[in-house]
């Protein structure tokens, strides 16, 4: 195993990493290195979780002239969870050089981003979307770029992304570096890299079989009921050795469901998916790597770019939609190098969409067992005590919570958070809310009177007490005249002419 100093890496960034105890190159590495210090482009395929950011992000920090104001390196991610990951691992790299490395991806203000790129940075991190928009508001200048990475292309090729790819790229100097990694390699990425790459050397770490069986993560599946997941969930959750885990569902109220769910039996979880505003996703991602959280329940939003050392578990709560998609779910544990456990619950009717990814990947699981929360197989195998219940033991709930970890202000853009959520999240009671947009109540195109709207109460009418239908609040003085009566009861009548009222009939009977 070679360290990066023996790779020619720069004595400063050798240090830098040196500090985080990073010395030797992972395989990955120790191929691509040697060929992108030499400015070649490059295209690296490897499973997630062995390096591959420093792969690219070390020949693009040598490549650097510091001192301007221009960006002059460009790394496209998917997904902005990926964007501040890859940030965080530049920004240690290029500790000792003074790199400045800006992360730029939608949810965020703009003022901070913009603010950046006037004062000056090396490197831009970001995501399509939010980069096109920079540069169509003329805030960021892409002409002096020389080293291009395109990080988890299939990814963006997954989520539509292609046509902004390709709109970047044709606005980056023809002069350059590109160098492009990915787990997998479809054919539209391959036609990519035929188009904008110069005689790229293709490097791969491991053989296909290992790179999409991931050896170093012990895999289970079982068929499950799926009234029976919750449980076997809690009782997986008490595994012996259970660090942090995450749980992959397929929807969004799937993931508020579970995490509710497990939040009510006493685990410490919190859920993270495209519903939730940019600081809620970050700030269930800050307590999930503080441990102040030890189970995230997330969609595939966070299959990729979340890397977090010391995922142990990985439960596919639902059965993913492809083998890619499974591929990248288990691949946040069993990271650099470490073991990690993967489990997989296969409703019976996901068993077809199963058997295919069993058959893409080889793997040995064509029929997986009939299991329960009461199965003993299911203990033995995840070393799961035979004591446990559905519900953590109060003595066992030591994790601060959600709760415990602060929000932050990020000045969101696009989708705002639901009045629910807002409450929440801040200590305003819902009688604070705004209620200019109530309708005003009228009867036959005229307004009734009653309870005052917020619009009526900016015009400084006072409200009066609601009443009960049919009746008269109480001490409401008599209608004026003409004013048209609130009693509803119908008029009686009999054959056709309007009925006495009892007490006249009586005492014209009586005379």
């Amino acid at each position: 195993m070679s360290t990066f100093r023996e790779l020619g890496v720069l004595p400063e960034i050798a240090d830098a990493l040196a500090t985080e105890s990073i010395v030797n190159a992972f395989p990955i590495q120790q191929l691509a290195l040697p060929i992108a210090l030499g400015g070649h482009d490059i295209i690296g395929q490897a499973r997630t979780g062995t390096g591959k950011t420093l792969a690219f992000g070390i020949p693009l920090l040598q490549r650097i002239e510091h001192g301007g104001t221009k960006p002059q390196a460009l790394v496209l991610v998917p997904t902005r969870e990926l964007a501040s990951q890859v940030t965080a691992d530049l920004r240690l790299a290029g500790t000792k050089l003074g790199t400045r490395v800006l992360s730029v991806y939608g949810g965020r203000a703009y003022e901070p981003q913009i603010d950046a790129l006037r004062d000056g940075v090396e490197a831009v991190v970001g995501t399509p979307g939010r980069l096109l928009d920079l540069v169509r508001q003329k805030h960021l200048d892409l002409s002096q770029i020389n080293t291009l990475v395109l990080d988890e292309a299939d990814r963006m090729l997954d989520l539509g992304f292609l046509p902004d790819m390709e709109r970047i790229i044709d606005l980056v100097p023809v002069e350059r570096q590109t160098m492009l990694f990915s787990a997998t390699m479809p054919g539209e990425i391959v036609a990519l890299s035929r188009r904008y790459l110069r005689r790229p050397t293709n490097v791969r770490a491991e053989s296909h079989t290992e790179s999409e069986a991931t050896p170093q993560v012990a895999q289970h599946v079982f068929q499950a009921h799926q009234m029976d997941k919750p449980e076997m969930l809690a009782r997986l959750l008490q595994a012996r050795g259970r660090g942090l885990t995450m749980v992959f569902c397929q929807t969004k109220r799937a993931c508020d469901r579970v995490a509710a769910d497990l939040a009510g039996r006493g685990f410490a979880a919190a859920a993270v998916h495209g519903d939730l505003g940019q600081s809620q996703r970050e700030r269930a991602l800050r307590a999930f790597r503080s441990g102040k959280i030890d189970v995230l329940v997330a969609t595939d939003v966070a299959a990729r770019g979340l890397d977090v050392d010391d995922v142990t578990h990985v439960v596919n709560y639902e059965c993913p939609d492809s083998a890619d998609t499974y591929v990248h779910r288990i691949g946040r544990t069993g990271r650099a190098g470490r073991e990690g456990i993967s489990v997989t619950l296969v409703d019976w009717a996901d068993l077809t969409r199963w058997k295919l990814i069993n058959t893409t990947l080889d793997l040995p699981f064509a029929a997986p067992e009939e299991t329960y929360s009461t199965s003993p197989h299911f203990y033995a195998v995840l070393d799961i005590p035979t004591e446990v219940t559905g519900k953590l033991p109060r003595d066992r709930r030591e994790r601060a919570g959600l709760a415990a970890e602060e929000l932050e202000d990020i000045g969101e853009t696009g989708r705002s958070r639901s009045r629910r959520d807002a409450d929440q999240d801040t200590d305003e009671r819902p009688a604070r809310r705004r209620r200019s947009g109530q309708r005003r109540r009228t009867r036959s195109g005229r307004p009734v009177t009653g309870t005052v709207t917020g619009t009526d109460a900016a015009a400084g009418e006072a409200p009066a007490e609601a009443a009960e239908p049919g009746t008269e609040p109480a001490g409401e003085a008599a209608p004026a005249a003409g004013a048209r009566s609130r009693n509803r009861n119908r008029r009686r009548t009999r054959g056709g002419r309007t009925a006495r009222p009892a007490a006249a009939a009586e005492s014209s009977e009586n005379s």
